[in-house]
């Protein structure tokens, strides 16, 4: 026996549509999971809707449940949630979360969901994929109390990391961005904001987020001596230049690669590292990264307008209310 179900797939540059899928019924094991929403990542989305997938990436960008291969077509997201329809006792009837593309429903083994905490609404739940990522680049960073850190580059990622890090105690944080509108979400999350010129400098640790070449060199430029530079941009297919010249040498700096696809330390696995991001979301601060929502069935029309920056956000959310009336 099998269900009807709907996705979106990116079908060439620029373009998505949806398409109905069958789903199996579960077998031992497995759930069977109704979407509630679903959040679109936009930087990696908009890296996939344009085919910027390094050839020699494609199976590290590989999202868990993707299907198809890169370039096109094929069905890629990885911030989905939804309530458990059939599975397992303790999971039934359950909100959670699940690295799934954006599709109405699905099947999947039982070990691949999350419960999602009572005191994180579905709707926030959504970012629990990206402060994952977040969480992991500050494993890498190891701040210490009494740092003076930088976050440059206010989108989805950036804000991210500013809001685990505006929890550490006797810890300066900035948000820096080119658009000034990143002030209103710096100072909901509850940290500074400066634009690149007037950032401050003699900083101990940048996490740099913001995809660019002058994003990187200013997050160099603003580090003191000792200072490291933790790289959260993904690139994709452009060739990045890296000012390696001025005081890089002389003021003895580091710049390290963040990836969230390896936990950033031994003792944790993925399951733990995802569990204290969803936690993290009990925050509501986070409601300030929700910057828009639209239905599931506008998607081919709305994430080219999000992947051209035509409709400015950070993370949008998905709702699927209608496909379940």
């Amino acid at each position: 026996m099998t269900r009807a179900a709907r996705a979106l797939w990116f079908t060439s540059a620029g373009k998505c549509e949806i398409r109905s899928v069958e789903l199996p019924d579960p077998g031992p094991g497995e759930v069977r999971v109704r979407t509630l929403c679903s959040g679109i990542s936009r930087g990696t989305e908009t890296l996939v809707l344009r085919g910027g997938v390094p050839e020699n990436q494609h199976a590290a960008m590989r999202a868990p449940f993707q299907e198809g291969d890169f370039p096109w077509p094929v069905k890629y997201g990885y911030l989905n949630v939804g309530v458990v329809e059939h599975g397992p006792s303790n999971l039934l009837g359950r909100t959670v979360f699940t690295l799934y593309p954006h599709q109405t429903g699905y099947v999947v083994p039982a070990a691949s969901v999350t419960v999602v905490p009572d005191a994180v609404p579905p709707g926030r739940a959504v970012l629990a994929g990206t402060v994952e990522t977040a969480v992991n680049a500050l494993w890498d960073a190891r701040p210490l109390i009494g740092d003076r850190i930088a976050v440059v580059g206010g989108g989805m990622v950036g804000c991210c990391v500013a809001a685990v890090l505006a929890r550490f105690p006797g810890v300066g944080v900035q948000l820096v961005d080119a658009d000034p509108a990143r002030a209103a979400v710096a100072a909901a999350l509850g940290v500074d904001f400066a634009s690149p010129a007037q950032a401050r400098d003699g900083l101990d640790l940048v996490v740099h987020a913001s995809a660019s070449e002058q994003g990187l060199a200013r997050s160099l430029e603003l580090l003191a001596p000792e200072g490291r530079v933790i790289e959260l941009s993904w690139y994709g297919d452009r060739e990045v230049g890296v000012p390696l010249g001025e005081h890089f040498h002389s003021r003895r700096l580091t710049i390290r690669g963040s990836q969230v696809g390896v936990v950033g330390r031994p003792d944790r696995t993925h399951g733990e590292r995802l569990a204290l991001a969803l936690d993290l979301l009990a925050d509501p601060r986070f409601d300030a990264l929700i910057t828009g929502s639209s239905d599931f069935d506008t998607l081919p029309d709305v994430l080219p307008r999000l992947a051209s920056g035509e409709t400015p956000a950070l993370c949008h959310r998905v709702d699927y209310r209608r496909e379940h009336e």
